[in-house]
């Protein structure tokens, strides 16, 4: 392995920890106000949604189906106010039984 090798990996993880380090070096011991807990709380969900949106037309068998019936029980299951692993799960397990039955 070459020097530049290492020189990436540790470009890397300097870019990774930054983003980490900063806040919590400068709120450290700082209550945030409640409208910006409310904007960082609802994050997950809106990279769960734009992790799953391109992939509902992107679909590698050609079902299309597949993609909106994922999307529909994603967006279903967290409108009803679940946790974003019980999202991800829940999409999986009905697009498994949708795969089982319907394919």
């Amino acid at each position: 392995m070459g020097a530049w090798f290492w020189w990436m990996i540790l470009g890397m993880a300097v870019v990774t920890y930054i983003p980490r380090a900063i806040p919590l070096t400068f709120l450290e011991g700082r209550e945030l106000p409640a409208s910006v807990q409310n904007v960082l709380s609802n994050i997950p969900y809106a990279v769960l949604g734009a992790l799953i949106f391109p992939a509902i037309f992107f679909i590698q068998e050609g079902n299309i189906w597949f993609g909106v019936i994922g999307a529909i029980a994603a967006f279903g299951i967290a409108f009803a106010g679940a946790n974003v692993m019980i999202v991800v799960l829940g999409s999986i397990a009905v697009l498994a039984c949708y795969s089982l039955f319907f394919m």
